[in-house]
Parts: C-alpha cells; structure tokens; sequence
C-alpha cells in the first residue's frame, strides 16, 4: 500500500492528470459552454455513476467534463435520441468503466507502493510518487485504448457481417453459459486468496476456449460465463473447448454448459430474449461435465460430422413447460 503521508500528493496527482485541470465550473456554466440545459448536463452526469451535488452552484467540473458532453452532442445518434436512450448510453459506458476503474485503482496503487520502496535514499520522495503516480497512468490509459481499438474493430467485423443487416439490433447467434458445479458450496470454504485463483482459473480457460474458436465473451458473472458466437458449429467448438480444457486444469469444480440457437436482441453490448432464457435454462438442468444444446441447436449441427446429438427427454423448466435437450458431444468420443 502507498504510505499514508503520500495519499494526498496521489490524489492530486491523479486529479491533474486524468481531469484535464481543476474543478472550475458549475452545471449552468457547463450548459452554457456546451449550448445543452442544466437538466441534460445533471441526467448524464448521474447516469455515469458519478453523483450530482444538490447544490447547482458546486464548482465540480473541468474542462474535461466540459469537452465530453461536448463530444456527446457531437454524436448525431445520441444528441437525436430521447431522454431514455441518452441515459442508458451514458449508465452504460459509466458502468463499465466503473468496473475498470475499480481494478485498476489497484494497480496503480501498487505500482507507485513498488517504486517507493525501490527508490534510492537519496531520491525526493514526493518526486518519486509524482512520477510513479504519472507513469502508471499513463501506461492504463495506453492499454485501455489499445484494447477498446481491438474490441471495437472486431465488434465492427461481427456486426457487418453479411447476414446482418446494418444497424439491426436483432441477429441470429448462438448463446451459451457455462457455471461451476458446487461454487456457492465452494465460497464458504474457501480462503479469499484460493477463491480468487479459482475464478482466475475459470475465466481464464473460459475465455481462451470461446476467443480460439470463434466467439466472444459477453459478460463474467462470478461463477459464470456467457458467451455467444455467429452460428451454431462455433458455439458447439466452444462448449466442448470449455468442458475440455476446465477439465485440464486441476483443482477446478465441473462445469455446465449449454447453449441454444436463434434470433438475438443486442443491447449496449449485452443480448436478451428466448435464446438467451433457453440455454440459461439448460445449463441449469445440464448434468455436471456435459453439453447441452437446445432443438434449432441441435438441427443446426445435425448433418456436421464433427458433433454427435442425443436427444433427451423434454423437461420443465421455469418459463417453459416443454424444454428438449440434447447432448452435445464430439463424434470421436460418442456411445
């Protein structure tokens, strides 16, 4: 941990150079300066997740506040958009970035911790948390936009896709969920430092097995994940990949999978719908250490000789009274 005299010098330090400046204005004088109204400024404000002083005449924005809703009003389809889809843009760019932030505030705080101790006797104490604090920054905020580059332009390539229609929010994917078996037993056992190599382990053999075949992570939800994929054979790749390599790695609980085929509403980076409740549903009832794939699924790789499917008995399940799985399983190793 950075040592207690040195909190505040971090803190302005991070202000100065992540905030573009002091806090010089007040909302009305943001509205002014952005040509918006003081309604619009305190709504994406809040929608950000940052919280809006009762006061209106709080001096609590920079020039970098200033300058985003700036960019906000620049962008055709949000300055266009009613309230409802401005706030939902907002809330879901300030959500994800508040998860980010919350893991990163670690890494900085450790790094300038690192370079304080390594410094030499005589070196400036001050100067070397000033210059830690700048450089690790720095370094984030050069990951953070390489690795937003390489998402964005694969999530273009996804979404122009010749079976998608530009600008469509409905497309036919493939959905998937795979959860460890036992993890709520787990957590009451587990000392803090194993249930994180735990779930480093999880995500981590979760993620390569969805990105090496095709897919893309959705979301992380503690004990599970949610990918999804452009057509039924890749998801299929993905759901044995997981199954496989979970197995490799020891100490791991079994897992669940399932997935189910269809059409897809996409939302602000999420996806809903009957797909979506379908394989969550099959995952559920899935048995440890197997693949479950729903009908349009199961048609779909009918005819591909990599899979084997075996049809199984329907089953109720909540919000469907006729649910049929099939397991899914790699020709080679079918009975």
């Amino acid at each position: 941990m950075v040592p207690t005299e040195n909190s505040e010098l971090v803190q302005s330090v991070v202000e100065s150079c992540l905030l573009d400046g002091p806090r010089r204005y007040n909302r009305a004088e943001v509205a002014e300066r952005t040509g918006t109204t003081e309604a619009l400024t305190r709504r994406l404000w809040m929608a950000l997740g940052f919280p809006a002083s009762v006061d209106a005449e709080a001096i609590d924005y920079t020039d970098a506040d200033v300058a985003a809703v700036g960019n906000f009003q620049r962008l055709n389809v949000l300055s266009s958009a009613d309230k409802r889809q401005q706030a939902a843009t907002a809330r879901t760019l300030g959500q994800g970035m508040a998860r980010l932030a919350e893991w990163q505030v670690d890494v900085v705080l450790a790094e300038v911790a690192g370079r304080i101790a390594e410094a030499e006797p005589d070196a400036d104490p001050a100067e070397t948390v000033r210059a830690a604090t700048v450089s690790a920054l720095a370094t984030l905020e050069q990951l953070n936009t390489y690795a937003w580059r390489r998402h964005l332009a694969a999530a273009v390539s996804r979404s122009l896709d010749p079976a998608t229609t530009a600008g469509e929010s409905v497309r036919e994917l493939a959905v998937g969920f795979a959860d460890m078996v036992g993890y709520t037993r787990l957590t009451r056992h587990l000392h803090p430092d194993e249930l994180s190599m735990l779930l480093e382990a999880f995500e981590s053999t979760t993620t390569a097995a969805i990105t090496e075949n095709g897919g893309w992570v959705v979301k992380n939800v503690g004990d599970e994940v949610m990918f999804a994929a452009a057509n039924a054979a890749d998801a299929a790749r993905i759901a044995l990949a997981i199954q496989e390599s979970t197995m490799m790695v020891g100490g791991t609980p079994e897992l669940r999978v399932a997935l189910a085929y269809g059409p897809v509403l996409q939302r602000f980076g999420d996806l809903y719908g009957s797909v979506v409740n379908i394989a969550s549903r099959l995952t559920g009832v899935a048995q440890p250490g197997t693949v479950l794939v729903d009908d349009i699924a199961a048609d779909a790789l009918a005819d591909d000789s990599e899979f084997s499917i075996k049809n199984l008995r329907s089953v109720r399940v909540r919000g469907f009274t006729r649910l049929r799985p099939h397991v899914l399983r790699h020709s080679s190793t079918s009975t």
